[in-house]
C-alpha cells in the first residue's frame, strides 16, 4: 500500500509522462484547424480571420449564435456552427461557398420572404464570413 507521501510523487510523473501526449494532441487540433482554414481559404476567397468584426460591424450577433465570436447569442437567425455540415442555406439553397456568399449579401434572392435583411454586406466582406463559417 502507498503512503500518503508518495501521492503527490505518483501525480507529477504521471503529469510528466502525460505532457508529451497533451502536446502532441495540442499540436493535432492546431495543425487541424489550420487545415481547416486554408480549405476555407480556398473554397471562399475569404480570410477567416477578419470576419469576427464584421459580424459585429453589420449586427450578425444579434441574430446569430456564431461560435467563437464574442457576444454572437442571437436567437432570431440560424444557428451558424456547423454550416459547412448543412445541405441546404437559409432552407432553400444548396450548400456551397458560391451560395453562401451571395445569402449573405441578399437573402431574398433565394427567398423573398426570408426574414435576414439585405446588411448591406460587400461580396468581399461576404467572402471573408463564409470563410470563418466554413472553418468552424
Amino acid at each position: 500500500m502507498q503512503s500518503a507521501c508518495a501521492w503527490p510523487r505518483i501525480i507529477v510523473v504521471g503529469l510528466l509522462l502525460g505532457a508529451p501526449l497533451l502536446t502532441g494532441l495540442a499540436v493535432t487540433l492546431v495543425k487541424s484547424k489550420l487545415k481547416q482554414d486554408a480549405v476555407a481559404q480556398a473554397l471562399t476567397g475569404g480570410d477567416p480571420a477578419l470576419a469576427p468584426p464584421i459580424f459585429r460591424r453589420y449586427g450578425c450577433v444579434g441574430c446569430h449564435t456564431i461560435p467563437g465570436v464574442p457576444g454572437a447569442d442571437g436567437k432570431v437567425g440560424g444557428q451558424l456552427g456547423g454550416l459547412s455540415q448543412q445541405v441546404y442555406i437559409g432552407g432553400v439553397a444548396n450548400n456551397s461557398a458560391d451560395n453562401l456568399v451571395t445569402w449573405i449579401v441578399s437573402p431574398q434572392r433565394f427567398s423573398a420572404n426570408s426574414a435576414m435583411p439585405a446588411t448591406g454586406i460587400t461580396e468581399a466582406e461576404a467572402r471573408h464570413l463564409a470563410a470563418y463559417l466554413y472553418a468552424l
